[in-house]
C-alpha cells in the first residue's frame, strides 16, 4: 500500500494531497501540498524535495517547475514532489520556523516536540518509507551564491553514482551532518542528493535550469524515464574546501566569476575601507575552484568571502 497521509495513490494514479502539519496562533490550518505520481510499471520512487529553509526559493521555482511541465509523470516507478517543506519560513521569508529552529538539524523529529521536530518527523514517518533516493534542492544562505553543485559522501559508492549522473560541474565531498535529513535517511539505507545553487531571496536562472537537467538525468539513470539532457563534460570531485575571509572590515568587490578556476596567490578581489584610506587584496591560498561567492558588499573582519575547493 502506497499511503500518505491516510490517502492511498494506486497505480497509474496521481494525486495532490494536502497535508495538516500545525495552526498558526490565529487558527488559521497550515498545509504541506504533496504531489505524487505513481507509473504503472514497477520503479524506483524518488523523493524531489524543496523549500526545506523557507528563503532558499532556487529549489521552489525547480519543484514548481517540474510540476507545472508534467516531468515527475515518469514512465516507471514512482516521485513524490513536496516544492515547500518549511511553510512557516516561505512566508517569512525566513530560513527557519517561527521558534528559530533548522528543520534540516531536527530529525528524525517527535510528533510533539518544537515546530521544526513536528515538520521533520512528519517527513521521517510519511514521506521516506516510500522512497528510495531523493533530490533535497538548497541555496546558499545569507546573500552566498553557491554555484551549482551536488553534496554527497563521496567514499559511498551509490551516491556518487547518482551524483556523477546529476553531472552538475562540481560535485563536493560533504560528510554527514548530525540530525540532518541525509543522514538519518542513510540510516534507512536511501541516498538522498543535496544540490545547492544560487542565493537565498533570488531566483537565479542558470541554477535553476541546471536543477531541473540534474534531476532528469537521475531519473534516466534510474531508467524512470528514457530520455534526458545530454552530459556536457564530466564532472569536477572536491574533495576538500575553505572559506577564505576577510582580513579587515569594509566594502567588498569581487574579480573572479563563481565557478571559475583559480591558481595559487592569484588576486581574487579587494577589501576597501569607505573613507579612501586603505585596500587589502584578497589572494587565494591554493589552486583550485571558487565554488561560492558572498554577495554583500559590506563586510566585517572575519566574514566568509570565496569559498575555495580543490
Amino acid at each position: 500500500m502506497f499511503k500518505i497521509a491516510g490517502e492511498e495513490i494506486k497505480k497509474g494514479e496521481s494525486k495532490k494531497i494536502d497535508v495538516n502539519i500545525a495552526r498558526l496562533p490565529s487558527g488559521t490550518s497550515i498545509d504541506i501540498p504533496v504531489f505524487v505520481h505513481r507509473s504503472k510499471k514497477d520503479g524506483p520512487t524518488l523523493l524531489l524535495l524543496a523549500g526545506m529553509h523557507g528563503d532558499e526559493i532556487n529549489g521552489v521555482e525547480i519543484v514548481r517547475r517540474i510540476i507545472r511541465e508534467k516531468l515527475y509523470k515518469v514512465e516507471a516507478g514512482a516521485v513524490i514532489c513536496i516544492p515547500i517543506m518549511n511553510i512557516y519560513g516561505f512566508i517569512n521569508f525566513s530560513r527557519d520556523v517561527p521558534d528559530g529552529k533548522d528543520i534540516n538539524r531536527s530529525f528524525p523529529g517527535t510528533k510533539t516536540g518544537s515546530l521544526a521536530s513536528q515538520v521533520a518527523h512528519f517527513l521521517m514517518e510519511e514521506i521516506i518509507p516510500h522512497i528510495d533516493y531523493g533530490i533535497d534542492f538548497h541555496t546558499g544562505g545569507a546573500r552566498i551564491n553557491n554555484t551549482p553543485q551536488i553534496r554527497v559522501k563521496v567514499d559511498d559508492p551509490m551516491n556518487l553514482e547518482l551524483a556523477k549522473a546529476f553531472n552538475t560541474k562540481f560535485i563536493l565531498n560533504s560528510p554527514f551532518r548530525d540530525r540532518s535529513l541525509r543522514k538519518e535517511a542513510f540510516k534507512l539505507d536511501k541516498r538522498i542528493l543535496v544540490y545547492e545553487g544560487g542565493e537565498s531571496l533570488r531566483l537565479r536562472k542558470n541554477a535553476i535550469d541546471e536543477g531541473i537537467e540534474g534531476m532528469l538525468r537521475v531519473m534516466k539513470h534510474l531508467k524512470m524515464r528514457s530520455d534526458a539532457p545530454a552530459k556536457d563534460k564530466e564532472s569536477i570531485v572536491i574533495m576538500k574546501s575553505s572559506w577564505i575571509r576577510a582580513k579587515s572590515a569594509g566594502l567588498h568587490y569581487g574579480f573572479q566569476r563563481n565557478g571559475s578556476s583559480i591558481e595559487k596567490k592569484e588576486v581574487l578581489g579587494r577589501v576597501c575601507d569607505p573613507y579612501g584610506t586603505y585596500e587589502v587584496q584578497i589572494k587565494s591560498p591554493l589552486d583550485g575552484y571558487i565554488i561560492a561567492i558572498n554577495n554583500n558588499p559590506v563586510v566585517n573582519r572575519g566574514d566568509a568571502l570565496f569559498h575555495v575547493g580543490s
